[in-house]
């Protein structure tokens, strides 16, 4: 499987799981809130942080409607609430300097073609397509074209979509691309989350695939790396009470801290599948706690030992259990007392 190199970390087979801490419109248009953002996401340990770059204006008709999720969380209409929740634009080169500050990588999700160039020129590692971009070949090719790897999120996408995607990042020369399995709810319901489509992916398009999550929680996105899952990820907030669209599903600094670790943990269990017997920590284990050919009763030198003479038990010193059939019959070479762990040295 191809690996993709983003800024210092290669990602795909092999590679720890690179994790995004997507802090969306969460900043609420406070530069105070987004460099704390930036601090915390860097203090629990995750890779990158990812904004979006988007204006109302080139984003959404006026006329759009209401989305259904959004009732009880604004009032204002689609193109209002976009209007008042857009970053400013330049604000851009000082998060980007905020997270260099912060050894954590900066880079954001462009929505229109200003917003490429915009972000060309602050040298962001990668470019992020939303799912609801993927559809916008143009948009898709004027980033690729700039030779920065791609990620493209795929909530709601046929594999069709998903090729034409792919066709435009490489018709633009462009062969560093990971995928995103996502579901475009938010919250998204777990049953909804498909984290099989990951490994299906990855086998249908020879590309490192990751988790763009919506889930409640962290129990997915965890889950997701024992399926190969390359990048996850999440949307993160200093408070889910605060204000504003995306704060109600994201997770927080404690949970993402918590999921760094989880994830860490994870896939040093995964190991490398081979089973070539007991590890080194094993070994008292292995000696101890297997069960070995153990005499039931006194056997006197000379005495054949019979079936009855003999129970398997714990430590596992002695002659394996498969090997009964083989002392059966023969003659002990000395007096073996009843509890006696058998070797070969004694019959």
């Amino acid at each position: 499987m191809p690996r993709v190199r983003i800024g210092k970390r290669w990602v795909g087979d092999g590679e720890p799981t690179y994790i995004v801490a997507e802090l969306g419109a969460n900043h609420n248009r406070d530069l105070g809130m987004a460099r704390d953002l930036i601090g915390a996401a860097a203090e629990a340990g995750a890779d990158a942080v990812k904004f979006q770059t988007y204006s109302a204006e080139t984003l959404y008709s006026r006329k759009t409607p209401r989305f259904t999720y959004l009732e009880g969380v604004s009032e204002k209409d689609t193109w209002q609430l976009i209007k008042d929740i857009e970053l400013p634009r330049e604000w851009q080169a000082k998060l980007a300097g905020m997270c260099a500050d912060a050894s954590i990588t900066f880079f954001s999700s462009p929505f229109d073609h200003r917003a490429v160039d915009e972000l060309v020129a602050l040298h962001v590692p990668a470019f992020k397509i939303a799912s609801f971009e993927l559809v916008d070949l143009g948009l898709i090719a004027r980033a690729a074209g700039h030779g920065r790897p791609m990620i493209l999120s795929t909530g709601m996408a046929t594999y069709g979509d998903i090729l034409d995607a792919l066709r435009a990042c490489w018709e633009a020369g462009n062969r560093d691309v990971v995928l995103l399995q996502c579901t475009s709810l938010y919250p998204a319901p777990a049953r909804l989350a498909n984290l099989r489509a990951i490994p299906g992916m990855a086998r249908a398009f020879g590309v490192p695939v990751g988790l763009s999550d919506h889930t409640l929680g962290t129990h997915a996105a965890i889950a997701s790396v024992a399926l190969g899952c390359c990048v996850i990820e999440k949307h993160f907030t200093l408070d889910r009470k605060l204000p504003g669209p995306d704060h109600p599903f994201a997770i927080e600094p404690p949970e993402l801290k918590a999921l760094v670790a989880a994830i860490r943990e994870v896939e040093s269990a995964l190991g490398d599948g081979r089973k070539l017997g007991p590890a080194p920590e094993e070994a008292e284990m292995f000696q101890k706690a297997r069960r070995s050919l153990v005499a039931a009763a006194d056997i006197p030198r000379g005495a054949p030992i019979r079936p009855d003479m003999v129970v398997t038990k714990r430590p596992g010193t002695g002659i394996p259990p498969k090997f009964l059939e083989l002392i059966v019959g023969r003659p002990a070479r000395r007096d073996i007392e009843a509890d006696d762990v058998i070797t070969w040295d004694m019959v």
